[in-house]
């Protein structure tokens, strides 16, 4: 990849959405404009948005600016990542037998259920009574 080729990506969860740019580096992560460790406060979410890179063995080879917004931390770390692999099997094609089996490629479809009308929520019904 040429020293100012950048790919970019975009990943998702939930309703978390990131927007990822990938450039060859040093391994700086920012994410809206913050750095990694200070948007990203505990170790577990840290290493699950470095985890594409450490399958790949790629770890500090690159520079990622994210963009990232809706849903939780925990959600926001996952479209991250998410986005993070997409834009390594751009970078090189190879890189998807690598990343593919770990399940980072995997968009979580999972979301919140809409709310019916005429009852109190997605699920909840309202109280039956028979008299």
């Amino acid at each position: 990849m040429p020293a100012t080729e950048t790919k970019s990506a975009t990943g998702r969860r939930k309703t978390a959405v990131a927007h990822v740019r990938v450039t060859p580096g040093t391994g700086q992560m920012t994410i809206n404009g913050l750095s990694f460790e200070d948007y990203l406060p505990t170790i577990d979410l840290q290493n699950s948005v470095i985890a594409p890179f450490q399958t790949v063995n790629m770890v500090n080879k690159f520079d990622v600016q994210a963009t990232v917004k809706g849903g939780g931390k925990h959600a926001q770390a996952v479209a991250i990542r998410h986005a993070i692999s997409r834009s390594l099997t751009l970078v090189d094609p190879e890189n998807r037998k690598l990343i593919k089996p770990e399940g980072f490629l995997t968009r979580d479809p999972r979301m919140k259920e809409r709310k019916k009308p005429g009852q109190p929520g997605a699920r909840a019904r309202f109280q039956f009574s028979k008299r």
